[in-house]
């Protein structure tokens, strides 16, 4: 893995400006890119941009490979004679500095349905022959996802174990019968998926056009009501019905007395080797084919994992079993090469857990904000960093960090804090943001991730996520009056101060 110093921003595709009520893969993200090249940054990492679950999570995904329907921009459809003004008026409507899901969802599957049935008017077109091209070019989890999701509209959005038996057995002659019946909605969802992956591909070619890579994020874990656990059924710890029989979580600890549960089935690892990964290895290679590197998210799992029985409503009752561990990555290794990969190991990292991680030289993580408790031998602390990490002021489950310098620190850590990143006695909290940018770009980790929060000083109302709650997630938006020219010009001058300012391309 490319070793110069670098630095990167992290933004979620949905957080972008739009005039359609979420961030998308149009105009304002090729600006982003333009954005990232003006200040010299290399990275945009963003969170997964699978299709959201329950309360809006990208960490819960009906499809592990799929795109979201909502981030496709409705720009290039207007201009392709698909849509009209007048369709998209119900979209901007929509508040511009958050997202609306309750109102968004249904407003823009109605656009998108739009689309489809002029797109489908004439299916002699080129673009219809590039349809069935790329329906056939990612037939390996396409033809079940897009077969999952017509069925869920079908169903009112129940989960597959809630279907016919013969639907959650997937007995052949019922899914035969149930892709003739709704040939159309499959259809649909093939097109939609065709719609994203055009226009990623087009902003992917955008941002290797100027050195910028694209960083994403795979959370170790899929939903139980998901395309994958449905078409792979034996692949994960379920009873006959579908029902997961353990899930996943992490044990007790200080901080969450009961632990957490976190309720996505497990892996049947024995049965996942035997078939040389090969689940695994097409997630992979899917997400290769977005992102060029990749977080792996709760990289420990792969070491082991807390194992909770599925009827148990806390995670105190389980246990720790082993993972694939080396076994896994070396397949993963014979099949791609060096892996693009970033092992997210925030948390308790045990010995056999920072040796997986070792062996296989993936970056680490460091967060700033887990740095002040301890004192200075705190291995989040800029000065204890190692060059093979990637350090963040904070990530998408932090608060900002001017939310954190005012709601989160005791007073030792406060006081701790405000040494170490020497701010001022007068108003810190005005140039905390800065000086935790300047102590990430100073540090000698190769890489350097910020939320754009934190560049341009939001405070708590700039939270993306606050985890083990519901409500307000994966909601925030920024607007374009929020960067100020200062803001980009501090940046490139630190990117360029420390020496992260080489391109790939250099």
């Amino acid at each position: 893995m490319d070793s110069r110093r670098t630095s990167g921003l992290l933004l979620p595709v949905s957080a972008l400006p739009s005039r359609y009520g979420i961030g998308d893969l149009g105009p304002a993200a090729f600006q982003f890119a333009d954005l990232l090249t003006r200040t010299n940054q290399r990275l945009w990492q963003v969170l997964p941009v699978g299709p959201i679950g329950p309360g809006a999570s990208p960490y819960s995904s009906p499809s592990t490979f799929a795109g979201n329907p909502l981030l496709i921009s409705p720009e290039p459809l207007v201009e392709d004679g698909l849509l009209t003004e007048d369709d998209l008026a119900p979209l901007t409507e929509l508040p511009a500095d958050h997202v609306d899901y309750a109102r968004l969802v249904p407003r823009k599957r109605k656009v998108l349905r739009t689309a489809f049935r002029r797109f489908r008017a004439d299916v002699s077109t080129p673009e219809a022959t590039r349809v069935q091209q790329f329906r056939a070019s990612q037939s390996a989890w396409l033809d079940d996802y897009a077969l999952y999701a017509a069925l869920k509209d079908a169903h009112g959005g129940s989960a597959w174990t809630e279907w016919s038996s013969a639907l959650v057995r997937r007995d052949l002659e019922a899914l035969k019968r149930a892709r003739d019946e709704h040939e159309t909605a499959i259809e649909r969802h093939v097109y939609w998926q065709y719609l994203f992956h055009r226009q990623w591909t087009a902003l992917q070619a955008y941002c290797h056009a100027r050195d910028i890579r694209l960083f994403g994020d795979l959370p170790i874990y899929v939903a139980p009501d998901s395309a994958d656990v449905w078409a792979h059924q034996e692949r994960f710890r379920l009873d006959d019905d579908g029902t997961p029989t353990s899930v996943a979580g992490v044990p007790p600890d200080y901080f969450s007395p009961e632990g957490q549960r976190w309720g996505n089935p497990l892996y049947r690892w024995d049965r996942m080797e035997e078939h040389d990964f090969a689940w695994w290895t097409e997630r992979l290679r899917r997400a290769f084919e977005l992102f060029d590197l990749v977080r792996l998210d709760h990289f420990r799992g792969f070491d082991e994992y807390w194992s909770i029985p599925a009827g148990h409503d806390t995670a105190i009752d389980g246990s720790w079993e082993s993972g694939p561990g080396a076994a896994f990555f070396r397949a993963m290794e014979d099949e791609f090469g060096e892996l693009p990969v970033v092992a997210e190991d925030l948390g308790i990292v045990t010995d056999s857990v920072g040796a997986l991680r070792d062996t296989f030289d993936f970056p680490g993580m460091a967060v700033l904000q887990f740095a002040f408790g301890g004192g200075p031998d705190n291995d989040f602390l800029p000065h204890h960093h190692r060059r093979n990490m990637v350090a963040y002021t904070g990530t998408h489950d932090n608060n900002t960090i001017v939310g954190w310098w005012r709601d989160d620190l005791s007073d030792k850590e406060r006081n701790f804090a405000h040494s170490y990143l020497n701010l001022p006695d007068t108003n810190p909290d005005e140039s905390v943001h800065r000086q935790a940018l300047r102590a990430m770009m100073a540090s000698v980790a190769d890489r350097v991730v910020t939320p754009l929060q934190d560049v341009i000083g939001l405070g708590s109302e700039g939270r993306i996520n606050t985890p083990g709650t519901m409500g307000d997630n994966w909601a925030w938006r920024f607007t374009p009056d929020q960067i100020a020219e200062e803001d980009e010009t501090r940046l490139a001058q630190l990117t360029h101060l420390y020496g992260r300012a080489s391109g790939y391309g250099d």
